[in-house]
């Protein structure tokens, strides 16, 4: 159903004056929600008594909000409803909505939402959403037909998750206090939010942007990485003999590759970090050695926040754990999904001095005796882990993981830091590079779907911290278009590039794709907004157009030109001819190009 707008918004808001009667939904709905009262949630389920309060306040399109208790007994507080709107803009409002943790993001529109990725927070990871709404986090956008983009965003996640309620009649803005008590006397300081409008969704994109670096400033890397990852060939029965003949190979043929990355499957159990299983003979660090010795960088995976129950960790330092309500270890698949491998998992509370000090020694250990300068880190969604309590009682779910977090900075030293199925925004200011869609596979479904992941989540690229689309795979039993679509897709993203195929059988034709691809744009192309078809990029080195065919059939894609200019096949360097106005392109279904621009 769709809804039609309602003058009677402003009458009670007070907003008669003026013109705004004749404002559209967007506006309308813009006015509603920063008239609205704050609302909040009791533990108990009890309306919260009139001695805690919320004051908001609005520095232009920011918003910043404070909760004070001043009654004579502490409160226990579930949430804050920060600002809501109802029956304003039509239940067909196409948007996008970011999750807490990186596997979930969602378009589609308010009555009808679609779900991007494979794994929820609420389906998968089992957080919880009131009846009758989808939760999303940290970022909603909004098209309504015909009027200027909303962009709704938490700029700052220092303690507290910022999510919106959504159905297809009302918009909730929420603030997750996690049940926390608030002592008389004392109050509760919330993050910012945004609700920004405008015709451009890029300028918007980058003014927010702007804004999470005012509270989280970056870290800062000078490029995005480049290098070779054993997952997507080997998986968890990787060999140092593998290691070795891709290592020998690269160096031969490819030496742009720097980072050499050893992914899971060396450890013998999770949590045990500086041993190493069959695979490596027990010994890992003369595998690191070698990529040293050969020129290149040693880099490895590690999940921090968990362990398995067979693990040193567990075994020794059950009092490292989060806890049950029985102050027993957490088992995670009691809460949370359990985990992929030598499951359930255990969780780390990164707010025990004692956990911090592990992380701390166990990647300076990494950094500076195995010579690691590079770290993928993995399932860190579980340092954020609901459903648990933590050593330090008043910390929320996000302080523990981020105290965890600068923890392994500290001993990681210089070293690259990349955040694998992490919590998103908790991860603001504390990682260099993000992976921004799901596992990459050899199967056209997943080329597409982890496509539209990453591009949604390209503006990231370069002013939070590097995407990494994950790996650029060029071996396999895929058609040539397939492949064509999936370089120019991770072209277009301008992020990391690690290679995530057995290089020693890859075709010189391959190879040759391979080494145009590096080193990245480190800039993400920008799309005509409705459609991820045409993407346009300019760099120092160059103008660029990408093409993008995600239907099964063939089609004819026409994209406008500034400037007469020859036009280059980026892959092989053929000109495809000199061009005025406009440039037609005949694309095979599930295919891509990446096309150079000489002006």
């Amino acid at each position: 159903m769709i809804l039609k707008k309602h003058s009677y918004i402003f009458l009670l808001t007070g907003l008669l004056a003026g013109n705004a009667l004749h404002a559209g939904p967007g506006d309308q709905f813009l006015q509603a929600l920063k008239h609205s009262k704050a609302t909040i949630v009791m533990a108990n389920g009890q309306p919260a008594p009139a001695t805690v309060q919320v004051t908001r306040a609005w520095n232009g399109e920011y918003c910043t909000a404070r909760i004070v208790n001043t009654g004579s007994k502490p409160v226990r507080i579930h949430e804050v409803i920060l600002a809501q709107a109802g029956k304003v803009l039509p239940a067909n409002t196409p948007f996008y909505a970011e999750g807490f943790q990186m596997l979930t993001q969602t378009s589609g529109t308010l009555e009808k939402p679609q779900v991007l990725g494979n794994y929820t927070d609420n389906g998968h990871y089992r957080m919880p959403q009131p009846a009758g709404y989808l939760a999303v986090y940290n970022l909603l956008r909004l098209y309504p037909a015909g009027e200027p983009q909303l962009l709704l965003g938490f700029t700052s996640c220092r303690r507290f998750a910022g999510k919106f309620y959504l159905n297809a009649d009302t918009i909730k803005v929420v603030m997750d206090l996690e049940n926390l008590s608030l002592a008389p006397g004392n109050a509760f300081q919330l993050e910012e939010w945004a609700l920004l409008k405008g015709m451009d969704g890029n300028a918007l994109l980058n003014k927010f942007a702007s804004r999470i670096n005012h509270h989280h400033p970056r870290l800062a890397f000078k490029q995005p990485p480049t290098g070779w990852c054993s997952w997507y060939c080997f998986g968890p029965r990787v060999t140092a003999q593998n290691i070795y003949d891709n290592l020998d190979y690269i160096k031969a043929n490819i030496p742009a590759l720097r980072y050499i990355q050893i992914d899971d499957g060396y450890q013998p159990h999770m949590g045990d970090w500086l041993s190493a299983g069959k695979s490596f003979g027990g010994n890992i660090q003369p595998v690191l050695k070698a990529i040293r010795n050969k020129g290149f960088e040693p880099a490895i995976w590690v999940a921090p926040f968990i362990c398995d129950s067979n693990s040193t960790v567990y075994k020794k330092h059950p009092d490292w754990l989060v806890k049950d309500a029985n102050g027993k270890p957490l088992r995670s698949d009691l809460v949370t999904f359990g985990g992929w491998r030598l499951k359930p998992w255990y969780v780390l509370d990164g707010t025990n001095p004692a956990v911090q000090a592990h992380l701390e020694q166990l990647f300076r250990t990494m950094r500076k005796q195995w010579g690691c300068t590079y770290f993928k880190l993995d399932a860190n969604f579980w340092g954020a882990i609901h459903g648990g309590y933590f050593y330090d009682k008043q910390a929320t779910r996000v302080e523990a993981y981020r105290r965890g977090m600068k923890a392994i900075l500290k001993g990681a030293g210089d070293a690259f830091i990349l955040g694998c199925n992490h919590p998103l925004w908790p991860s603001l200011g504390l990682i260099h590079g993000s992976r921004s869609s799901m596992d990459i596979k050899r199967q056209w479904s997943t080329f597409e779907r982890s496509g539209r992941e990453n591009l949604y989540r390209a503006w990231q690229n370069g002013r939070l911290w590097w995407n990494d689309p994950d790996c650029l795979l060029l071996t396999g039993n895929m058609p040539d278009n397939e492949f064509r679509f999936h370089t120019a897709l991770i072209f277009s993203t301008g992020g990391m590039v690690l290679s995530g195929d057995d290089l020693t059988t890859i075709s010189p034709e391959r190879l040759n794709v391979l080494r145009k691809a590096v080193p990245p744009t480190a800039q993400a192309a920008a799309f005509e907004e409705g459609k991820f078809e045409i993407g346009r990029l300019s760099t120092p080195k160059g103008k660029y157009l990408v093409l993008l065919n995600w239907d099964s059939t063939a089609q004819t894609i026409t994209a406008k030109l500034d400037h007469p200019c020859e036009i280059l096949d980026h892959w092989t360097g053929k000109s495809l001819g000199k061009f005025l106005g406009a440039y037609t392109a005949e694309l095979q279904g599930h295919d891509g190009r990446v096309l150079e621009l000489k002006e």
